[in-house]
């Protein structure tokens, strides 16, 4: 049995027959016939909280990774030097790492390929030092400049799809919880598509208000009909 995908979220329940509970949609939506999408969330009213930013991850493992590499080369270095100042002969790698340098001139393919990786891996520790990281929490409004909380991707996305399944006519709901966007794909085994999306994007709109999260990440609902066997 596959898991799902962090963020994402799946379940299947039987067939019911409910009665349909009427909720109106907002006229300014411009929804398809299967799908609607558009920015559901207003702007944070007045007294629910200020916007935070994101959590910045420790970035322990490439953090050590580097001050080990660069311990390693030090000290190979450092001991090389010292011995070359006592009077012995060089270290044999460097050695031939001179020689080799001195046969190949700077154009050659190995010596811009190395060039390159060295200069990958520079990039690579500035964006980890420049990025805040942590992608799978999601900065929440704060109401006490001493508190700052964030919301786990997976859970928002658990939440969401329970409340997707409580409107009546979803037989089964999948929800991929983003940074800026939540994307929902449901099945309809009764009722009208329309009146089940709506009725849908009005408890999605409610549900990621009531998350109490920092953004404002946009909804797409898409609804269709199962597919028939046989």
């Amino acid at each position: 049995m596959s898991r799902p995908n962090e963020g994402e979220h799946g379940t299947q329940r039987l067939p019911v027959i409910e009665q349909g509970h009427d909720a109106a949609a907002d006229p300014g939506l411009d929804q398809s016939a299967s799908a609607a999408d558009y920015d559901s969330v207003p702007v944070l009213a007045e007294g629910e909280g200020q916007r935070a930013g994101r959590f910045w991850s420790v970035r322990r493992v490439p953090a050590g990774l580097c001050a080990l590499l660069v311990l390693a080369a030090s000290g190979l270095f450092l001991y090389d030097v010292a011995a070359v100042r006592a009077h012995r002969s060089a270290m044999r790698w460097r050695s031939g790492l001179a020689d080799w340098l001195a046969e190949h001139p700077v154009d050659d393919v190995a010596v811009l390929a190395g060039a390159g990786l060295v200069a990958l891996l520079g990039i690579w520790l500035i964006a980890l030092a420049l990025t805040p990281g942590l992608r799978s929490v999601l900065p929440m409004r704060r109401r006490s400049p001493a508190v700052r909380a964030g919301l786990d991707r997976a859970a928002a996305a658990l939440v969401l799809r329970d409340r997707a399944m409580e409107v009546s006519g979803i037989q089964s709901a999948r929800v991929r919880m983003g940074r800026g966007r939540v994307v929902v794909r449901a099945q309809s085994h009764f009722r009208e598509l329309d009146d089940v999306r709506a009725d849908l994007d009005a408890a999605l709109g409610a549900g990621i208000r009531e998350l109490g999260l920092s953004g404002r990440p946009g909804l797409a609902v898409h609804v269709s009909r199962p597919v028939r066997k046989g």
